[in-house]
């Protein structure tokens, strides 16, 4: 058994295909095949039932690819040490960042972040808080930026900043009147909300205490997962939307003519770097992390956990 060999076995697990995990691993299909086939045969097992498509693991090749990733995870903290020594940040970091936070937060981070480690190579992905959950934990991401807290004993948290949320309003809104607006008050419009999956949907749900239903909505329902489209449809359907104040910091004059604040208490949720329990890639990811606390404006670092509301992720 080699680290090769498990490198290749994760592979198709990830791509569930034998031809992309060759591609992915930059060797044939067949040298790929061959090396698990001979891994099969020194430990007496089938990892594999290659008579499905996509390939699946069997059911002893999923507890022996659970333990593959462990023990390469593992190895690679001697990579870790030996970066340490040398003082220097390369390799692969693979970041999931929630579809509300990456648009606003991940252009100006990212900018100091490949200036300040050319060596190192950045994979991102947008996906819902559900998917980079398990990502983290199947070993295919290093790190997430999502909102917290999760109550996921495996996951470590790491709080970033505490990001305020306001309603956009349409002209032909009634709240458009008012200075400020009240959760109550919110729920009594049409309201635009991200499709099903999405972590703020929940939060402005509950925050609304809103019973979605078709009659609020119109005659048709919209699903999306851009916190932009909803905004738009505001611009052209009427209605409200709740937005990351994170989104709004571009805006201009008459974009902001929509924007109201609530009354206290302030709906804010909490936004944090997300790990395992045993990562590696420690310098990295903090890096990350204090690059994404030099562009978050000051205030967003100074609210109290204490006022977050009770969220249902």
């Amino acid at each position: 058994m080699t680290l090769v060999q498990l490198e290749y076995v994760i592979a198709v697990d990830t791509y569930r295909s034998f031809v992309a995990a060759a591609e992915h691993c930059f060797v044939t299909q067949p040298t790929l095949s061959m090396q698990i086939q001979k891994l099969e045969e020194s430990i007496g097992a089938k990892i594999f039932d290659r008579s499905r498509q996509p390939v699946v693991p069997t059911e002893v090749g999923e507890k022996i690819i659970k333990q593959a990733r462990v023990i390469l995870n593992e190895s690679k903290k001697i990579e870790e040490i030996l970066q340490q020594e040398k003082g220097e940040i390369s390799g692969e970091l693979r970041i999931g960042v929630i579809p509300t936070v990456a648009p606003y937060l991940l252009p100006d981070v990212l900018t100091q972040f490949l200036r300040k480690y050319p060596k190192l190579q950045l994979q991102i992905w947008e996906h819902t808080t559900e998917r980079i959950v398990q990502e983290l934990k199947a070993g295919k991401l290093d790190c997430g930026v999502v909102s917290t807290p999760l109550n996921e004993s495996a996951i470590d948290e790491v709080p970033l900043y505490y990001e305020t949320f306001v309603a956009y309003v349409s002209e032909r809104s009634p709240l458009y009147q008012k200075k400020m607006v009240t959760t109550d008050e919110i729920a009594d419009e049409k309201l635009w909300l991200l499709n099903e999956g999405h972590c703020m949907r929940g939060q402005v749900l509950n925050l609304c205490h809103y019973k979605h239903n078709h009659g609020a909505q119109g005659t048709f329902e919209y699903n999306t997962g851009s916190v932009e489209t909803l905004k738009r449809m505001v611009d052209i359907n009427a209605g409200i939307t709740i937005l990351p104040e994170m989104s709004i910091l571009s805006y201009d004059e008459d974009q902001l003519t929509h924007v109201r604040y609530f009354k206290t208490p302030e709906p804010v949720r909490e936004i944090s770097l997300v790990t395992t329990q045993n990562f590696v890639k420690k310098q990295a990811v903090n890096a990350l992390k204090n690059e994404i606390m030099d562009v978050v404006p000051e205030r967003f670092k100074t609210k109290k956990k204490k006022e977050i509301l009770g969220f249902e992720l």
